[in-house]
């Protein structure tokens, strides 16, 4: 490798290519000398070699592509190569490139050759990493354990095999969007998920394409699993489950919204690729839920944070499932958010485990798990998925065993069941709707209700329907005859009509190209109706609901929302309304639907549930519907929000309880269990992150929901937002040695390292400015407790308390300001992005900048982020303060004194902790300590009058500090905290304090 790494030895094409060879058959790559796979000078017609062969790859070697002609030059040789070998084969191949120190990996899109992927080797490089870069090209290595290491360094997002595969898929695509079929199924499925999830879906090809490849990749693992061979599979087996149906394994691959790929030319290729590097892998023992670790190795985590899909670890859906599920053998679970299938997994192997302890036969424990563990989501790639983790979760041994036929109860279905678009019961028919934003046909597929009472015998009626539509024999405008259909399956005779019209329509469907998808898409949402029937209900319902905020819900969900929560008593008014969340509605309808009587629940929530007044009508367990009147007895919980690392964007809890009967409704105990420790590593199961984590009885302590709010809470108010900063901040230059005459000032943008694209890319601006315009601001970064830092300068077109824009009369007045503001707000149309505002309305958003004016001579300041409070007391009325930090006017230096000494104390931090919400860390403490009942000052109480002299001593120490001032404000204040700790007057201080606000 040192040889091939030096570009600058003295060496010829000949001995490199000898030494890559080298390095392929020596390097672990399941390759020897006996492999005829790996050829040198490999001909391919009209006198051309290929320098070296190895499977599906052409690998072709240059002494040197430093120069852009030379690998303009070899790229050209190698596009002719792998357009030969693919046409010759039939078969999708890689083409590499190198010197030795660069290595290129492309794929062919048409007739051109699109780079993928880039490694440059050099005499530091660890060779195992260039080892793992070919293998990843090569796929050549069998064996590899599928650990959630192993899946990301070969699947993930990150590693050449996605590179090289989601290039492809994206070009097959790109050439064949346009065909009926495939935009039929990209449309459903942007359907679906935009009633998944709301406004936080992206409607792009790109996340299409990436759930093509993610399902398609579960598919082939679902073969895999049973070992079969995938390598000599025809695609089109592999992708609508032939094999399975075959083996009496249904429900687990169905032709789906992913199928396109087998459709159009060429994508028979793409799917035999990555089977192929499926295969490397050994299937055949996995204990994780693989499929949730493989979807956020590929979805990149910017696109799941902002659907909010953020799936459970897969220890704590083991301990929900172990503490739910107390008689696997006796009790129905589902989940009815089931994501990925993690819960599914461990319910599973929990109703397994329990089986085999009992002594049940293989035969009779596959069927109870069945009938005993199912799961529902409405995103069509979570299902996939799932499916797939329930075949791994009975593992291949199971599979293959004596065993019967095995339907798994994986549904596609909204839970909620309140979107009327996709599936409702109208008149007694299941209603599906075939034309999405008039683009398809139009009409409706209408099934008797009746017909839901036996799911299996529905299943198999909609699935011969889609047959006899989609049969090539069929003459196309013809329905064929349903008698022997009716009698094989028992149809009543009022309900032939209605399927014949079903018929009818689907082969219509056919004929206009838009069929394949439809069985599919009506057997999923019938089966959450069937659930839903009393004599259907689960005993235990456990899972993660969706935290779809109502703020990114779409306008209709939101009106819904607001509608059926009311309903229930969940809705606590619009002043809160951006902080809640579907979680609490899907609980209460899954309940309702779902639930047997006496039936228990186990749900992974948002934190706040716990303790936040919006969650009030939750917690009460009365969820009082119009048509059917739900109560549930809450029992405990689990406080999980303490837990370090986090693993959700928010803090999280656990509830438990069960259904009971009306007027029997219990509250959520204030009492919970409260979790805390640092969570090892890449931990998977319980019994790894169980020793690490400390649980012990806590208090709930309740927001006050504004009934104890002290009323300063109304005094304060956010500063304003003067944004972006290299359109006002400016330092003050030295004028020259012609001076500017009185009243002016030379100023130069002051920058910071934290500001965002397009702002940080353009260049600074300079000028000349009246002096009476460039306003000292104060930012939360010049704040310490009980001292402020010198401020910074920006140019604010203030006169008396109007704000001089650019249509203004009296801005010409002011010439030199005039100047700089008209190019401020020229840069602003220019890049201002999404924001709609002018730059006048950006600056006194809200009113938060005239607002403040004029200046009051005394104010309290103190910051928006941290974890402690850090208040101040400015003296300067011509000051601006900044939106990170609130404000307010104080009447006297003594009540400003009074507040600082409550706002800096250590024990603020103790008493307003319970009532914060938890995401990475505890923050919003500025938002919160309002809710602790700070009274207003009174010159005439002695607590207060001492309070107000200890804030003056603490203030007159901090003042003498000699502070580093280069430092940074953070540091500062852990320098001031650390004073204050040792004060003489700290003890005092606590005792006050905590008495004041006992």
């Amino acid at each position: 490798m040192s040889r091939i790494a030096d570009r600058d030895r003295l060496r010829s094409e000949a001995t490199l290519q000898a030494d890559v060879r080298q390095l392929l058959l020596t390097g672990g790559l399941n390759l020897s000398e006996h492999d005829m796979t790996v050829d040198l000078e490999t001909q391919v017609g009209d006198g051309r070699r290929i320098d070296v062969e190895v499977g599906f790859t052409v690998i072709e070697i240059k002494k040197d592509l430093s120069s852009t002609a030379a690998l303009r030059d070899a790229i050209r040789q190698l596009t002719g190569y792998v357009k030969t070998r693919t046409q010759q084969t039939a078969q999708r191949y890689v083409g590499v490139l190198t010197d030795g120190a660069d290595w290129r990996a492309y794929h062919l899109n048409g007739d051109v050759l699109k780079e993928v992927n880039y490694f440059r080797l050099t005499k530091r490089t660890q060779i195992a990493d260039l080892l793992l870069w070919l293998e990843e090209v090569l796929a050549t290595t069998t064996d590899v354990k599928p650990t959630p290491m192993e899946i990301r360094r070969r699947l993930g997002a990150d590693s050449v095999s996605y590179s090289i595969d989601i290039a492809t898929l994206t070009a097959l695509y790109d050439a064949h969007k346009d065909l009926p079929t495939v935009q039929m199924k990209r449309q459903l499925w942007s359907e679906l998920l935009r009633s998944a999830l709301g406004t936080q879906f992206t409607d792009d090809d790109s996340l299409f394409v990436e759930h093509t490849l993610l399902v398609n990749t579960a598919e082939i693992i679902a073969h895999l699993v049973l070992g079969l061979p995938v390598r000599n599979m025809e695609p089109a087996s592999l992708l609508i489950g032939e094999t399975f149906n075959q083996a009496q394994l249904y429900g687990v691959i169905e032709a789906d919204f992913f199928d396109w790929v087998i459709e159009v030319p060429e994508g028979d290729g793409f799917v035999r690729a990555v089977a192929r590097r499926l295969a490397r892998f050994d299937w055949a023992d996995v204990d994780h839920d693989v499929l949730k670790v493989l979807y956020e190795s590929i979805i990149s985590t910017a696109t799941r944070k902002a659907q909010g899909e953020y799936y459970t670890p897969d220890w704590l859906a083991e301990s929900v499932v172990s503490e739910s599920v107390t008689d696997p053998l006796q009790q129905r679970v589902l989940d009815p958010s089931c994501g990925s299938g993690t819960f599914l997994f461990h319910a599973a192997r929990r109703y397994l485990a329990a089986a085999e302890a009992a002594g049940t036969s293989l035969k009779e424990a596959l069927h109870g798990l069945t009938n005993h563990v199912a799961g529902i989501d409405l995103h069509p790639v979570a299902v996939a998925l799932a499916r797939v983790t329930y075949l791994l979760a009975i593992g291949r041994d199971r599979l293959n065993g004596e065993r019967g036929p095995i339907r798994v109860p994986v549904f596609l279905g909204d839970s909620v069941q309140w979107d009327q678009r996709l599936d409702l019961i109208d008149h007694g028919h299941l209603v599906v709707r075939t034309d999405y934003d008039g683009r398809f046909y139009k009409s409706d597929l209408r099934f008797p209700e009746d017909l839901l009472a036996d799911v299996y015998r529905f299943d198999d009626l909609v699935n011969t329907l889609a047959d006899l539509a989609a049969d090539q024999r069929r003459v196309r405008g013809t329905v064929p005859s349903l008698v022997h259909v009716f009698r094989r399956l028992a149809i009543e005779p009022e309900h032939h009509a209605a399927i014949t019209q079903n018929l009818q329509l689907l082969c219509e469907l056919v004929d206009h190209d838009r069929n394949h998808i439809w069985s599919y898409y009506v057997r999923n949402l019938a089966r959450p109706m069937w659930l839903s029937r009393p004599e259907n209900r689960v005993d235990v319902l456990v899972g993660n609901p969706p935290w779809l905020s109502y703020r990114h819900m779409p306008a209709k969900m939101q009106e819904r929302f607001k509608e059926m929560s009311q309903e229930r008593g969940l809705w606590k008014g619009f002043e809160v309304a951006t902080h809640q969340d579907l979680s609490g509605l899907f609980i209460a309808r899954s309940v309702q639907q779902y639930l047997t009587d006496n039936g228990t629940f186990g749900f992974v929530v948002p934190n706040p549930v716990l303790d936040r007044p919006y969650w009030t009508g939750f917690r009460s367990g009365a969820f009082h519907d119009p048509s059917e009147i739900i109560d549930v007895a809450f029992t405990h919980s689990w406080d999980l929000r303490r837990l370090r690392p986090h693993f959700f964007p928010r803090g999280s809890a656990v509830i438990f309880g069960h259904r009971t009967t009306h007027g029997n409704s219990k509250p959520l105990p204030r009492t919970t269990q409260r979790w805390t420790g640092t969570l090892p590593r890449g931990a998977a199961r319980w019994e790894h992150v169980e020793s690490a984590i400390s649980r012990a009885g806590a208090e709930l302590v309740y927001a006050s929901e504004g009934l104890n709010d002290s009323p300063y809470r109304p005094r304060f108010a956010n500063g304003a937002t003067i944004y972006p900063r290299l359109l006002f901040f400016v330092e003050r230059q030295e004028a020259g040695p012609l001076g500017l005459g009185a009243g002016r000032v030379k100023v130069r943008s002051d920058r910071s390292t934290s500001e965002n694209p397009p702002w940080k890319a353009l260049p600074d601006l300079d000028g000349v400015v009246e002096s009476e315009f460039v306003r000292p601001i104060y930012l939360s970064e010049c704040v310490l407790p009980y001292r402020t830092l010198p401020p910074r300068y920006a140019i604010l077109p203030l006169q008396g308390t109007e704000i001089l824009d650019g249509r203004h009369r009296d801005l010409d007045r002011y010439p030199d300001l005039a100047r700089w503001w008209r190019h401020a707000e020229e840069l602003w149309l220019q890049h201002r992005s999404s924001d709609r505002l002018t730059l006048t309305g950006r600056l006194n958003y809200q009113n938060d900048l005239i607002g403040q004016l004029p200046g009051t001579a005394l104010r309290v300041v103190y910051g928006k982020s941290g974890m402690h409070v850090s208040a101040a007391l400015i003296d300067a009325p011509n000051g601006i303060i900044e939106h990170s930090l609130y404000w307010a006017t104080v009447t006297s230096r003594s009540e400003g004194l009074y507040l600082l000494a409550i706002l800096n104390a250590p024990a603020i931090t103790e008493l307003v902790r319970p009532l914060l919400p938890y995401a990475k860390d505890e923050r919003h403490i500025d938002r919160y300590v309002w809710e602790l009942p700070i009274p207003t000052y009174d010159n005439t109480n002695p607590r207060h009058l001492r309070l107000a002299e200890i804030g003056q001593s603490e203030m007159n120490r901090i003042a003498a500090l000699d502070l580093d001032t280069s430092k940074h404000f953070v540091a500062l204040r852990k320098l001031v905290r650390q004073h204050l700790l040792d004060s003489p007057d700290a003890d005092e201080l606590d005792l006050l304090v905590r008495e004041l606000l006992d």
